[in-house]
């Protein structure tokens, strides 16, 4: 068998599952709408220019090039109903159905849904006008000072305060200011949680949880986690914060139960479920959730798979995870560095020409796009968040050096990016035991 596939997305996190579905020797040619620099520059990874929202003609696509199974990276495609309405066209498409995705696509939905089913998260309550919402705040008997917006934000829709004003200023720039957009129309403030934050992905067929290793994103743009929030500035995996007792842990109150809940409510969740998770002195609880992979967690997540991707994902939509659960590489560590334009994540200058990939590759490491076009044959920056540089070694330390060389190696005007990629698991394992 020598099949097509089609991934949707055009990040980094689309390339890194073009880069391993195309591994499978199942797999004869992987197709990226839209795709990047990166994804249009490999034998057996190609980009089509196709819309995705028109998910008639795109099943029809499907159909007359023989696509056997599509694979969705973002969020948005997903809310949007791509997954029931590819399925029920007859093409293969694996994701959550837009229904499961709310709780992604709806902050109010999925809390409503963890205190129905008993899943450990931070104490809210949400609005739909700005003054109840600060009022709220001022009078709430724990710290209400993370504010978020219900909807999608692409990853950016949540404001961390340090004292109530800042939280009640959040809930101006979000309701009335419109920060995030429609994302906003609906609030949700919660409980401000103290610990480590980890994020825990599973592969689920509806029953059978597949938790992949835990893994650590770093939002914040500076070293030593301060400056604005971002999309993610690099991550590493396997987190060992995260035993392999307390990923049992998290698997049964958290992944599985919720599995479970979303079955028993009529609504099976099938695809990747994230659960962002804060691990607090009374256990771990839930921050958010994500109806797909992370990034940059799929950047370092996916590396560590020896299972063959196109095979695992096979047996999530046949409903068969449990007979073939996917197999990680436990001996080595993983780490990714984005690379970011100036400016990021406000306002930045697109067109600076990057060079320096096959000196990158020479050392041994995966060189992931995200925001990456051609202009005249050349290799230029094209969004915020530009590359992902990821190493694999024995272990943190090691994978962050290397990746350090490749930083170097590559060079764009403006380049920013972290150095300190892994500093909390390093502190971790350095405390006494």
């Amino acid at each position: 068998m020598s099949a097509r596939v089609l991934v949707i997305g055009n990040g980094g996190r689309e390339h890194t599952l073009a880069w391993k579905l195309a591994q499978s020797h199942h797999v004869r040619q992987v197709l990226v709408a839209p795709g990047n620099a990166g994804t249009a520059s490999s034998e057996k990874i190609s980009n089509i220019a196709i819309s995705v929202s028109d998910h008639t003609a795109l099943a029809q696509f499907c159909k007359d090039e023989k696509i056997e199974l599509v694979v969705v990276g973002p969020e948005a495609p997903l809310a949007a109903g791509i997954v029931g309405n590819l399925t029920s066209a007859g093409v293969r498409c694996f994701g959550p159905t837009a229904e499961a995705a709310q709780l992604e696509s709806s902050k109010k939905f999925a809390k409503d849904f963890m205190d129905r089913h008993g899943i450990p998260t931070a104490r809210w309550r949400a609005f739909t006008k700005p003054e109840e919402a600060c009022s709220f705040i001022m009078s709430a008997d724990f710290p209400a000072l993370v504010v978020k917006a219900s909807g999608l934000a692409a990853g950016k829709g949540v404001i961390v305060a340090n004292n109530k004003e800042e939280a009640c200023r959040a809930v101006q720039e979000i309701m009335q200011e419109k920060a995030f957009g429609t994302a906003g129309e609906t609030i949700v403030v919660e409980e401000l949680l103290e610990g480590e934050e980890v994020s825990c992905l599973c592969f689920t067929d509806g029953k059978t949880v597949a938790p992949m290793p835990a893994a650590q994103d770093h939002k914040r743009l500076l070293e030593g986690d301060r400056g604005p929030n971002t999309g993610g500035m690099g991550a590493y995996c396997p987190a060992p914060q995260v035993s392999k007792d307390l990923l049992l842990k998290i698997k049964n109150s958290i992944l599985q139960r919720t599995v479970d809940g979303m079955q028993q409510e009529g609504i099976p969740y099938t695809g990747v479920l994230y659960a962002g998770i804060m691990l607090t002195k009374e256990g771990p609880k839930v921050l958010e959730f994500n109806c797909r992979f992370g990034d940059p967690e799929c950047q370092v997540i996916l590396p560590l798979l020896k299972s063959d991707l196109y095979e695992v994902i096979q047996s999530t939509l046949d409903g068969l995870l449990c007979t073939s659960l996917p197999i990680w590489l436990e001996t080595h560590t993983a780490i990714t560095v984005v690379m970011a334009s100036k400016g990021y994540p406000g306002e930045y200058s697109k067109g600076m020409e990057i060079t320096g990939f096959s000196e990158a590759q020479a050392l041994g490491l995966e060189v992931f796009h995200a925001g990456t076009t051609f202009k005249d044959g050349r290799v230029v920056t094209s969004g915020g968040r530009v590359l992902t540089i990821t190493s694999i070694q024995e272990n943190l330390i090691s994978a962050l050096e290397e990746a350090k060389k490749g930083l170097a190696a590559i060079k764009f005007e403006g380049a920013i990016y972290r150095k300190d990629i892994g500093f909390r698991a390093i502190a971790f394992l350095q405390q006494p035991r």
